[in-house]
């Protein structure tokens, strides 16, 4: 079999053993845990089940996406130190989920963001606007996961076709939408803890590899990425290196900052693991485990990422079928064979399968019980026809996620992951704070700032340069924006938190003082159970 330039010494069937492999034993997990799957608060929040610890690890599962893995790890082999700054932005984040939202959410919510939002507000306009941004939040996201996908099985099949690469992607989509539709929250928890703990123990192989290979020196280490890359080498080690060149500027960098920064605390697929455990002091240890775990794990992709720049060269990376993409798994085919690069690609697949499932099961939780239960059939629906609906929402969403990762193929997925955040930074994290912390606060605000913020970002994402509208490069004779040979674009940034933003604030601010709605005895029930907990299990709106 030809392989694909660049990945010599790949062994296929070697890599599909493995990944087959890591399916069956997740897929075994999942039936266990299924077997325990009765209510709708096994379905949604696994029971309440998990501790602290355990729900810090599967939280680390969920986050460390293949944006995390693949993307940094590439953006910091091809851009240096401009690359290593999504890392920073994504772990940052989570003191902001820590300080302002963690506790105060699992106290209030049941099973939803749309719980917490809708609390002192009317109920049926509010839960569908929340829906609504969920959904949108949640298909960025998975479009970055199912590009990860594609590049990833180019990279390790040789497949160059497009043709070949949207099978692949199908395959990836099946299982995924097994997961959920067999196990629900509690087996989608075991397949996070399963990968958090693959990924995290691989990544730190090959970081120890990598620096034994430099006398366990980092300096000597950055020395080597610096003169793999030639006359471009020293670039790698400041900033600038992609933030400051022709059409991107340090205001877009700026923006990107912002985006990730907030971003985490907005993402209903993180914010949803809060309900999994039992009570609010458990939420507040399980994101601190989070944090523990995830800031190790930046650290890695800084050895990973240069280690890739020295031992690979991002003339090679850039060639390959996966592009910016294959920078881990070319450096683990580069230090251990075609058996490394075999294990390590079967834990980018279980990344991107479990982060996938995790999203999934909230975009259809969020439309169950939010829109179908609450808004549709009035708060009267039974918890059976809930999960039943649930389940079917998860089998569209498993259809459009594929559809829209045959499209997104070949994008940089850590740059894919930025737009998801910028929309649950824009849409969702000023009516979360403004629920939680501003009395007068009311139902006009929350639907002007989730609707303003989440219609304002995606529109000038559409017509940004991501879509559309870059430089064709000379090597590979394609642009690097998504859609190719076309110019409609007219907002300059690539990420357009920094307008978004603050305009969502806005339009919360604006919607309320318009409005002379103001419930203060909601409020005040609010507040004591954000605070206490009191009633936590029962925060449903009467």
């Amino acid at each position: 079999m030809t392989l694909a330039a660049g990945v010599e010494g790949s062994n296929p069937a070697l890599n599909i053993t493995i990944f087959g492999l890591f399916v069956v034993v997740t897929l075994f997990v999942v039936f266990r845990a299924s077997r325990n799957t009765k209510t709708a608060s096994d379905y949604y929040a696994a029971g309440r089940a998990f501790t602290g610890p355990q729900n810090g690890v599967a939280i680390a599962g969920d986050y460390l996406s293949a944006a995390s893995f693949l993307g940094i790890a590439g953006a910091i082999a091809v851009y240096g130190y401009d690359g290593f700054l999504y890392s920073i932005g994504f772990l940052v984040a989570w003191l902001v989920a820590l300080l302002l939202v963690a506790e105060l959410l699992r106290n209030t919510g049941k099973f939803t963001m749309g719980d917490v939002l809708a609390f002192r507000m009317k109920q049926r306009p509010v839960r569908a606007a929340a829906a609504t941004s969920t959904m949108a939040v949640s298909f960025f996201y998975l479009l970055a996961q199912m590009a990860g996908a594609g590049g990833l099985v180019a990279l390790l099949l040789g497949i160059e076709s497009k043709a070949g690469q949207a099978v692949i992607i199908v395959i990836v989509g099946i299982i995924m939408i097994a997961y959920v539709l067999i196990g629900g929250m509690k087996g989608t928890t075991w397949v996070q803890i399963i990968k958090a703990a693959l990924l995290i123990v691989g990544a730190l192989a090959m970081t120890l590899w990598v620096l034994g290979m430099y006398g366990f020196n980092l300096s000597a280490l950055l020395q080597g990425a610096v003169d793999k890359a030639g006359k471009a080498g020293e670039a790698l080690l400041g900033p600038g290196n992609q933030y400051g060149k022709t059409g991107t500027t340090k205001l877009d960098f700026l923006s990107l900052g912002i985006a990730l920064v907030l971003g985490t605390a907005g993402l209903p697929h993180v914010l949803m693991r809060f309900y999994t455990v039992p009570t609010a002091k458990e939420a507040r240890r399980s994101v601190v485990w989070a944090i523990g775990l995830i800031g190790v794990f930046y650290l890695f992709t800084l050895v990973l990422g240069y280690g890739a720049g020295a031992l690979v060269g991002a003339d090679k990376i850039k060639a390959a079928p996966g592009g910016v993409n294959s920078a881990a798994p070319l450096l683990a085919l580069e230090l251990g064979g075609p058996i490394l690069l075999g294990l390590i690609a079967a834990i980018a697949f279980a990344t991107i399968l479990a982060v996938v499932a995790g999203l999934t099961i909230t975009a259809s939780a969020s439309f169950a019980h939010d829109v179908y239960a609450n808004v549709i059939k009035k708060g009267k629906a039974t918890p059976a026809s809930e999960v039943k609906v649930a389940r079917i929402t998860a089998l569209v969403i498993g259809a459009v996620a594929i559809l829209g990762g045959i499209l997104a193929n070949g994008q940089n997925i850590a740059f894919l992951v930025a737009l998801a955040f910028a929309v649950a930074a824009s849409a969702n994290l000023p009516t979360i704070l403004y629920s939680l912390f501003w009395k007068r606060f009311n139902t006009q605000g929350a639907l002007w700032s989730i609707y303003g913020g989440l219609a304002v970002c995606i529109i000038l994402i559409v017509f940004s340069p991501a879509v559309s509208g870059k430089p064709v490069d000379a090597k590979t004779g394609k642009s690097a924006s998504m859609i190719q040979g076309v110019d409609f674009h007219w907002f300059p940034l690539d990420n357009p938190g920094i307008v978004s933003i603050p305009i969502a604030f806005f339009l919360g601010w604006l919607g309320t003082v318009l409005s002379k709605e103001h419930n203060q005895k909601k409020y005040a029930e609010m507040e004591v159970r954000s605070l206490t907990g009191a009633g936590a299990e029962k925060a449903v709106s009467h």
